[in-house]
């Protein structure tokens, strides 16, 4: 009886310990922010982007995250490579996309014109991955490779199933498109869309582009180390080598870095809602290691730890404590001013989000991205809420990177998305030693925070197609307010003392604004980015109980086929199979591509 009872200890064990190893999205509350995000990381030509619910358009920077209500433009003869976890996007000419919605198990995508190739390299039976066009919503039901193109007059969509199986819906009808099809849809949103298959094309320089950027992930050997639903991986090879530390395991270090380099110091900060301050690191690999993971200095050489590689890590807009008091960060080199400071968190060092979040999320972003004892986050998490409760100031935590990587800048640089690198301000070791650390910059965004770095775009895309509804089949989220309107609801307030006890986990600094309604500009000639937007001339939002997007309306729904319809489709799908198709000893990738009238 007593052996019996002996082995239960560490089969309990274990489960606990796989409990809070769960993918975050198990244990995430309603209100916390996604555990995942978008990344491009590569462009070519002229891309554009606008922030959620902004009227403006910027050139865009790459690795700023990218999430719901985001827009991004492609212009004549350029290209942009995007991941969500292992998920890829390829963007061609002339394209316009929109994240609809992007969260913990949806991504879905709003393709108004222009080519979009998606490879989805994981997906699970929750999982929603949806393209949305003008007249129809295409479904990914299984792993491949998928190619969409909207016509410039938004009323023909072809797909392209290079490998997977998915489902369109539109005009009140469903069409399965399988391997080695290409399905062509024409019509307007309230007709019965025309439709007719055929075998794949052969590749244009856009697929082939897209399938070796497909054969060099493939061959990656980063993804030996991390979860490959890591955002931002893929580029870690090229730039730095990897190695094994006892205390910690595999460790990355990159190469050919500035003189003077630190974590989070060559690159910039921007606002992002609903994380904040968020950093966009300016080297090409600058993704991963700046949003998972933690830092440390290996034998006087930079050494990133990754985390855990079982478990899909959770997203943080920066994983470092800032250094100071909640009333400014007073230094003698900004000459009594107030600057800003920061250093990177080191392995099993406590992240304390200044957003808002629900306890478990703040145990799941961490145990996620660094081996830390749960223990130890509930205690350091409480020492901040009792610090603001008391109006003092948690320190006393020997962080290993407080006096090697502390950095340190103006407040103007630091709100303004200015590059930190060239206006870091000298401050003595001695101060930064006995400086209070804290887990929020207590600094109020602006506008310039939200745009970043970019400059003004020269070329958005022309406001019929920035106006140009689409079909989905999942209900997006409503679009995001404009800064302006939500500006009041994202200062740092206190909380009042004595209103929370000590061992609750603190209420958020500030609350993320609830999204609203977004206006956008109408016309059918291109855009000029200065250009002011027609706020009266808008998309109006479906009059559908559960809709209210102005750029998605719900798919009609799904009537029974007719007999004339159901014999149309069987005698189609004969003609495919009696075609010939792609030699099975060759990967399917090299035996398509794609036509002309597809650019």
């Amino acid at each position: 009886m007593n052996r019996q009872k002996a082995w239960l200890w560490p089969f309990c064990a274990v489960l606990v310990l796989c409990s809070f190893l769960l993918p975050a999205r198990s244990w995430a509350d309603d209100d916390d922010p996604p555990a995942r995000v978008a990344r491009m990381n590569y462009t070519q030509g002229s891309v554009s982007f606008q922030p959620g619910g902004e009227g403006d358009w910027v050139d865009a920077v790459p690795n700023r995250p990218l999430t719901t209500g985001d827009n991004l433009w492609t212009d004549k003869d350029a290209r942009a490579e995007l991941h969500v976890g292992s998920t890829a996007i390829r963007l061609g000419s002339e394209t316009s996309l929109t994240f609809l919605e992007l969260d913990d198990r949806v991504l879905q995508l709003r393709l108004a014109q222009g080519s979009a190739l998606v490879r989805v390299h994981h997906l699970d039976d929750d999982d929603t991955v949806e393209v949305d066009t003008p007249n129809l919503a295409f479904i990914v039901q299984r792993t491949g490779e998928y190619r969409v193109d909207v016509n410039p007059d938004g009323k023909t969509t072809i797909v392209d199933v290079y490998g997977g199986r998915g489902e369109a819906i539109g005009g009140g009808n469903n069409y399965t498109i399988i391997a080695n099809q290409e399905a062509s849809f024409t019509g307007d949103e309230d007709q019965q869309l025309t439709y007719d298959i055929d075998t794949l094309p052969s590749p244009d320089d856009f697929t082939r582009w897209a399938f070796d950027c497909d054969r060099r992930e493939d061959q990656s050997q980063s993804a030996n180390y991390v979860s490959p639903e890591m955002t931002g991986y893929e580029d870690l090879d090229d730039n730095g080598d990897w190695s094994y530390d006892g205390n910690y395991g595999p460790v990355w270090m990159p190469i050919s870095i500035p003189v003077g380099w630190a974590p989070y110091r060559f690159g910039h900060w921007v606002w992002v809602a609903p994380w904040g301050w968020t950093w966009v690191d300016d080297a090409r690999w600058g993704f991963a290691p700046f949003h998972y993971g933690r830092w440390f200095l290996i034998r006087g050489r930079w050494a990133w730890v990754p985390g855990p590689a079982a478990v899909r890590p959770v997203y943080a807009p920066a994983l470092v404590a800032f250094v100071g008091g909640p009333g400014g960060f007073h230094f003698s080199a900004f000459g009594g001013g107030a600057g800003v400071a920061w250093f990177p968190l080191g392995p099993g060092e406590v992240f304390v989000p200044a957003y808002h979040v629900s306890r478990v999320y703040v145990k799941q972003v961490n145990v996620t991205n660094t081996v830390v004892n749960v223990t130890k986050v509930a205690s350091v998490y409480n020492t901040y809420t009792a610090t603001k409760i008391n109006n003092t100031v948690a320190n006393r935590i020997a962080y290993v990177n407080q006096t090697a990587a502390t950095t340190a800048v103006s407040r103007d640089t630091f709100v303004n998305a200015r590059p930190v690198a060239r206006n870091v301000v000298a401050v003595q070791p001695r101060e930064i030693a006995q400086a209070p650390v804290s887990h929020m910059s207590g600094v109020e965004p602006v506008r310039g925070s939200v745009m970043g770095a970019g400059r003004p775009a020269t070329v958005a895309p022309p406001r019929a197609v920035v106006n140009r509804q689409v079909v989905a089949q999942h209900a997006p989220s409503q679009p995001p307010v404009p800064f302006a309107q939500r500006q009041d609801k994202l200062l740092v307030r206190p909380v009042a003392p004595g209103k929370q006890p000590v061992t609750a986990w603190p209420e958020p600094e500030w609350q993320a604004p609830r999204p609203g309604s977004q206006a956008q500009p109408e016309t059918s000639q291109p855009t000029r980015a200065s250009e002011p937007n027609n706020q009266e001339a808008r998309p109006q939002p479906s009059s559908q109980p559960g809709w209210s997007h102005p750029q998605a309306r719900p798919a009609p729904t799904v009537q029974p086929k007719s007999e004339t319809q159901a014999r149309d489709e069987e005698t189609k799908y004969r003609n495919w199979q009696a075609k010939p198709q792609p030699a099975k000893d060759q990967p399917e990738k090299s035996q398509q591509e794609k036509p002309a009238p597809h650019k």
